[in-house]
């Protein structure tokens, strides 16, 4: 029993003089790292040292800090398909036709308004270049009612009225009924405004509005003519 007890002591004193022994490198060392690193030097000895295998140092686990992740956010733009010129239409006084019956029926339903016509065609350059003046004229005059025609659209009734050239005008009002056709290009814009000079007058109708006469354009059959000639 005795000689257990003195080889546990002789253990010890082994194990103390040997942490002893290290433990001057290790203060001298940490004495030699400056005053604001102090603790972060002295985690990184302290794991030195229980790397040699000392049951009695515990390990210091360091952990990285923690980085910053960057995520892409992709944005997802839906394009919206702009109006073609034709499409686009200067406020409610400006409409699109699309038959001889909604042609007939705007006529009626405007009343003693003065209401111009334009008939155009998609493929024309001369309407084109002519039509962002006609919504600022369209603008400047909303008492007017504008009907935009697609001669493609409605060539029965194009042909009906006489409309060879593009584009091309009507000028309708009230129980006067059809006041001046002509065609026009933005060259000749000025025909257009001397026009409405002229017939968008105060007045007061008598009768109900005589629109296209007593022409039912319904009644014609789609003739077998050539594509207008643009101006």
């Amino acid at each position: 029993m005795g000689d257990v007890i003195k080889l546990c002591c002789n253990s010890l004193r082994f194990s103390s003089s040997l942490l002893t022994s290290f433990s001057s490198p290790f203060n001298s060392s940490q004495r030699a790292f400056p005053p604001n690193q102090g603790l972060h030097k002295k985690l990184v000895s302290v794991s030195d040292v229980s790397s040699i295998g000392f049951d009695c140092v515990s390990p210091v686990v360091l952990r990285p800090q923690k980085q910053l992740q960057y995520f892409k956010v992709h944005a997802t733009v839906t394009e919206t398909e702009a109006p073609k010129w034709w499409e686009r239409n200067a406020g409610p006084n400006m409409i699109d036709i699309h038959s001889t019956q909604e042609f007939l029926n705007a006529l009626s339903q405007a009343g003693d308004k003065l209401v111009i016509v334009e008939f155009y065609g998609t493929w024309c350059a001369s309407c084109r270049a002519l039509f962002p003046k006609l919504c600022r004229t369209a603008n400047e005059h909303p008492d007017i009612l504008f009907l935009k025609v697609n001669f493609d659209e409605n060539k029965p009734m194009c042909k009906s009225l006489n409309v060879k050239v593009l584009p091309y005008f009507h000028f309708y009002r009230g129980a006067d009924g059809q006041l001046e056709s002509f065609s026009c290009s933005l060259a000749k814009f000025q025909k257009i405004r001397d026009a409405i000079e002229l017939h968008n007058t105060a007045r007061c109708s008598i009768g109900p509005p005589k629109g296209v006469g007593d022409i039912n354009l319904e009644s014609f059959s789609p003739p077998k003519e050539k594509q207008a000639e643009s101006s």
